[in-house]
């Protein structure tokens, strides 16, 4: 099983990409996690937000393969504590079946997108940046990860 991270933007600041390629690294032998960046629809004057949205929504979808299970992430999904989650990664693992999670644009996920995930992932109430957004999912993949792995980087409890 390997693991893509679909996210609506492009060029990370340096912190971000620096984060994202060390928890990348540490997951490679447990769960091989990619990035594949989505260039975002255009907004501004006089610009539709609800155009760019469905053609990032296209881009997304296009990004996808038929068997993958898919995990958007949303505020209106489910939210998990760390273990909870790392029950989830088993649960996928167990498919047997290749895992995207989703981060959308400015305004979400185009409702073609949601329609398509298997399932909604919410990191909380808190409303993040979309680029920060990356690095949480990442170092919770990897916490996940190691928590099955009986790996003492998760030690709360």
């Amino acid at each position: 099983m390997k693991a893509t991270l679909v996210a609506v933007g492009e060029r990370a600041p340096p912190w971000v990409a620096e984060g994202f390629a060390e928890y990348r690294k540490r997951l490679s032998h447990w769960l091989p996690l990619d990035l594949v960046e989505i260039e975002p629809g255009l907004r501004g004057k006089g610009r539709d937000a609800a155009r760019a949205t469905s053609d990032e929504g296209g881009r997304v979808l296009a990004a996808l393969s038929r068997d993958t299970c898919v995990v958007a992430l949303d505020g209106r999904g489910r939210m998990h504590s760390s273990e909870d989650l790392a029950r989830r990664l088993e649960h996928w693992r167990m498919q047997g079946r290749d895992l995207a999670f989703l981060i959308g644009g400015p305004e979400g996920h185009a409702p073609e997108v949601l329609a398509r995930a298997d399932e909604r992932w919410s990191l909380g109430p808190l409303t993040l940046p979309h680029m920060l957004v990356r690095l949480v999912l990442a170092e919770q993949v990897y916490r996940a990860a190691a928590m099955l792995a009986n790996h003492p980087y998760h030690r709360a409890g």
